[in-house]
This record gives C-alpha cells, structure tokens and sequence, in this order.
C-alpha cells in the first residue's frame, strides 16, 4: 500500500542558499525508495476551509517501508539541517488507503466498536 511523506513548511520571503542546496539534492535520495513528488509547494492553491499558513510538499512511496527507510537514510539525514535550520514546519510518514477504500465500512467498524454513537 502506497505511503506518503507530507510537510507543511513555513512560508519563506527569502530564500537561504542552503535550502536551495537541499532542494538541488533531495531527489537523489528518493530515487533509491521510489519516492516522487506529487505536490512540491505549488503556487496556485485554495483555502476552502480553515486556514493553511505554510507551503505543502507531498511525496509518494511504494510502501511506508519505504518511506521510513528513506527519512531515516544516511544521505536525507545529512540534507535535514540544510532546510530545517531556515525553514521550520511539520513532517509525517502516513499510510494512504487501498483500493476500494470505502469509509462507510470505516464508519460501520467505528459504531461497532462504539456502542452505536460516534
């Protein structure tokens, strides 16, 4: 099942030379976990609901194998303290869902386990 790497980065006026060093070098270490980005900051965006302060990186991976492997590589642990000593924000390593996802089973499982109430 596919897995995914999500940040929510602080939103930069300037941007330092070593962020664009990391930038220049971060995709060399997810090319040996399948890592590929599917959102990298994108410029036209929509708050439709609450508020989103910071700029979004998404990356896929095969597997959440894959994904822990390549947070806790050598080479993306050298790369680290070149964003994160100019940018603060929040990472996480999250399962997705399969095929056939459906979250009325979810629910049903949930009032199950619930005594009937959410």
């Amino acid at each position: 099942m596919a897995a995914y790497a999500l940040a929510n980065l602080s939103p930069q006026t300037v941007v330092h030379d070593e962020v664009l060093t990391y930038m220049e070098r971060v995709r060399s270490t997810l090319d040996p976990f399948g890592g590929r980005f599917l959102v990298h900051g994108a410029p036209e965006r929509e708050v439709r609901e609450g508020e989103w302060p910071g700029d979004l990186v998404l990356v896929a991976f095969p597997s959440m194998d894959h994904a822990r492997r390549w947070y806790d590589s050598a080479a993306y642990q050298e790369l680290i303290p070149l964003r994160s000593r100019h940018i603060s924000g929040d990472l996480l390593l999250i399962d997705g869902v399969g095929d056939g996802y459906d979250p009325a089973v979810m629910a049903a499982v949930i009032r199950g386990t619930s005594g009937g109430t959410a």
